[in-house]
């Protein structure tokens, strides 16, 4: 039983030791794995939309067109997030005291500058070419290149979401996600082709400017999560998580306020926990610390956490009446 109270409190004035080593090891790691899946996905999709250019070229295809620009776009969204993996790995300095994870969220800002131009690129080709419809040549090269385009952006997009899932990155999930609808509109150039051969040329512009309005919708779901991102918009769902983990903690006799955010792929959070009055400082920050311990472990992605207690009773007590003048939430 000594050993036991001796071990609790040494535990409480000891740092806690899931916001050092271990987790920084793990982020490392997580970016590590973040700049492997850029760098082979924007190798296959470099690869697509050139096999594409060439057709492009040979055909004249403005659908082909808008979905080989929208497949270069794409891949250049890995650059962006490449070099925002490698700053996100940097310590965090006096300066820059929440470390460099929100590098990510600037990447985002450029990725969707990206699409929004593949977007007016592609729809100015398709007004144009509707203006002056052309016979398109190589018929079923261009409908071999959208199924390249599917394929290529499928498997991709498959690879970005399953990595971005396991190493907590929304923006990688989005970009995955991103590919996916590539894919879909690369399968569309399908339609184009078949007008054509079937004796209506006007059929390619028309589906080039559907390509248009696609590449427009993914552009603002990306707008959309971005803007969440810098607002520090998470999912409800998590906070009820963070309340229900905290909740079964011995000695907390209630849940506060509990504030998240994503910080790159990392969530932090600062709690509030209520605990009885007459409890000991050792004894109420070892509950602070078994708080941390558990939201550590069991909310998914959560690197840090930082956990306040406030003293619950008796009751009229006003313990924070030196801030109420402060204090707006």
């Amino acid at each position: 039983m000594v050993k036991a109270a001796l071990g609790r409190v040494a535990h409480a004035f000891t740092p806690h030791s899931h916001d050092s080593a271990d987790k920084t090891d793990a982020a490392l790691e997580s970016s590590s794995r973040g700049m492997r899946v850029l760098a082979i996905s924007f190798a296959v999709l470099m690869v697509t939309a050139a096999v594409q250019a060439v057709i492009v070229v040979a055909s004249g295809s403005v659908a082909l067109l808008g979905d080989t620009l929208h497949n270069f776009a794409d891949a250049l969204t890995a650059v962006p997030l490449a070099i925002a993996f490698s700053i996100g790995r940097r310590a965090a300095t006096r300066r820059f005291t929440y470390g460099y994870g929100r590098a990510e969220d600037l990447a985002g800002i450029v990725i969707v500058l990206l699409i929004a131009v593949s977007a007016g690129l592609a729809g100015y080709e398709a007004i144009k070419r509707l203006l002056d419809p052309q016979d398109m040549q190589a018929v079923w090269w261009v409908a071999g290149a959208g199924v390249v385009g599917f394929l290529g952006n499928e498997w991709v997009a498959r690879y970005r979401i399953k990595v971005g899932r396991e190493i907590g990155s929304a923006a990688l999930v989005a970009d995955g996600l991103h590919a996916r609808t590539d894919g879909f509109t690369s399968l569309a150039v399908l339609l184009g082709a078949g007008g054509a051969g079937l004796g209506f040329p006007i059929a390619d512009p028309i589906v080039g400017l559907l390509i248009t309005g696609a590449i427009c919708f993914v552009l603002r779901d990306a707008a959309r999560e971005i803007y969440h991102r810098l607002m520090d918009a998470v999912d409800p769902a998590l906070v009820d998580a963070a309340e229900r983990i905290i909740g079964t903690v011995d000695g907390v006799q209630r849940v506060g306020s509990v504030r998240l955010r994503w910080i790159g792929h990392a969530l932090h959070a600062e709690v509030e926990i209520l605990v009885d009055h007459d409890m000991s400082v050792v004894d109420a920050h070892a509950v602070a610390v078994e708080a941390e311990h558990r939201l550590i472990h069991d909310l998914p992605r959560l690197r840090a956490a930082t956990v306040h207690t406030d003293p619950h009773g008796p009751d009229g007590a006003d313990h924070h009446a030196t801030l109420s003048t402060h204090r707006t939430t």
